[in-house]
C-alpha cells in the first residue's frame, strides 16, 4: 500500500528508519527500545561533566541576573579610604568588603557580579546571532550547492584567513566601544563556524532516504529544510554553541582588557584585570579574582559543551556501544 502525503516514509525523521534519528535520542523509539526519557538519563549518568558545566553555568546566570540585589554597593560607589582593602579572609580585610576593594576603594564583589551580566549577556547575544545566521546560510548552501554554495562558501573561507583576536580588534576599532558593537564585531566572523558545520551536516543529511522520501510525497524545499533535516543536525549546532559561547567570553574579557571592549563606565572583569595589573605584588586580588572568575566560567562552559558532544554525537555514542560490546 502506497504512502498518502500525510504518511512518514522510512527514515522520515517522525519515525525509526535508515537515515531517520537515532532511536533514544529523537524521533519514535525502536520496537523494544527504552523509551526517551530512560535514554536520556541513562546518557545523563553517563556523563557527570555535563551535570557539572551546568550547575556552575546557572550559578553565574543565578548570580547575574540577582545582581542587584545580591551586590552590597552600587558598582559605581567608591571610598578612597578603603583602596586596595584585602578580601575579609584575609588578615586586615574588613567584613563590609568580602572581596577587598580595588584602586579607588570600590567593592570588588559588587563589581564582579555586575561584570558577570556584562560577560553572559554578550556570549549568549554573540552566540546566539552568530548561530542563527551560520545555521540558515550553511543549510541553504548545503542544500541549495551550485553557485549559492559557492559564494557563500568562498566568503566563509575569506573570513576565515584572519586571526579572530585581530580581525575583532579591526572591527572594534571601526565600530567604537560599546556592548552593541562588540557583539556585532564578534559575531561578523563567529558566523563561520556554524556555517560549515551546518553545510556539512546538511550534505550528509540530503542524500538519505528520509529525504528523498519528503521530496517524493511533495514536501517543499523549505519544509524538507525545516521540518526534516533541521531536528537531525540540531544536536551538533548545539554543541557548537556551547562551545563557542566560553570563547566568546574569553573574547570580550581580552577586548575589555585591551580597553576596546565595554565602555569604561561598565564593569567587566577583563577591564578589572587590567586596572590591577600594576598592584599584583601588593594587592593581588584585584586582578586575580576577576580573572579566576572568568577562568571557572569558560572552564564550566567548555566542559559543559565537550560533555554535551559526547552525550549527543552518534558516532561516540556507537563507539561506546561497541566498546562495551567487547
Amino acid at each position: 500500500m502506497g504512502s498518502g502525503p500525510g504518511d512518514a516514509g522510512p527514515g522520515s525523521g517522525r519515525g525509526p528508519g535508515p537515515g531517520g534519528p537515532s532511536p533514544g535520542f529523537g524521533g519514535t523509539p525502536a520496537p523494544g527500545a527504552a523509551p526517551v526519557p530512560a535514554a536520556w538519563w541513562r546518557a545523563w549518568r553517563r556523563h557527570p561533566q555535563v551535570t557539572i558545566g551546568l550547575v556552575v553555568v546557572l550559578l553565574y546566570v543565578l548570580a547575574a541576573l540577582t545582581a542587584p540585589w545580591l551586590a552590597p554597593y552600587d558598582p559605581e560607589d567608591f571610598t578612597l579610604s578603603a583602596r586596595l582593602a584585602p578580601p575579609a579572609f584575609l588578615p586586615g580585610g574588613q567584613p563590609e568588603h568580602l572581596l577587598g576593594t580595588d584602586r579607588v576603594g570600590r567593592d570588588l564583589l559588587t563589581r564582579m557580579l555586575y561584570g558577570a551580566r556584562v560577560s553572559l549577556l554578550v556570549g549568549a547575544a554573540a552566540v546566539t546571532v552568530a548561530g542563527v545566521v551560520g545555521s540558515v546560510l550553511g543549510a541553504v548552501g548545503g542544500y541549495a550547492g551550485g553557485l549559492i554554495d559557492q559564494v557563500l562558501s568562498r566568503a566563509a573561507d575569506l573570513l576565515m584567513a584572519f586571526p579572530y583576536l585581530l580581525f575583532t580588534i579591526l572591527m572594534m576599532g571601526i565600530l567604537g566601544p560599546g556592548i552593541g558593537n562588540l557583539i556585532l564585531a564578534l559575531t561578523f566572523k563567529a558566523w563561520v563556524e556554524f556555517f560549515r558545520v551546518a553545510r556539512g551536516q546538511v550534505l550528509a543529511e540530503k542524500a538519505k532516504p528520509y529525504v528523498e522520501a519528503a521530496r517524493a510525497i511533495g514536501r517543499s524545499h523549505a519544509g524538507i529544510l525545516a521540518r526534516e533535516i533541521l531536528p537531525n543536525i540540531l544536536h551538533a549546532l548545539l554543541v557548537v554553541a556551547t562551545l563557542r559561547a566560553g570563547y566568546m567570553i574569553l573574547m570580550e574579557a581580552s577586548l575589555s582588557f585591551l580597553g576596546i571592549g565595554v565602555p569604561p563606565d561598565v564593569p567587566a572583569w577583563g577591564s578589572m584585570v587590567a586596572e590591577g595589573r600594576d598592584y599584583l605584588g601588593t594587592a593581588w586580588w584585584v586582578s586575580t579574582l576577576p580573572g579566576l572568575a572568568v577562568l571557572v566560567l569558560v572552564l564550566a562552559v567548555n566542559t559543559l559543551g565537550d560533555g554535551l558532544r559526547e552525550m549527543l554525537d552518534p558516532r561516540l555514542r556507537v563507539e561506546r556501544l561497541e566498546g562495551g560490546s567487547r
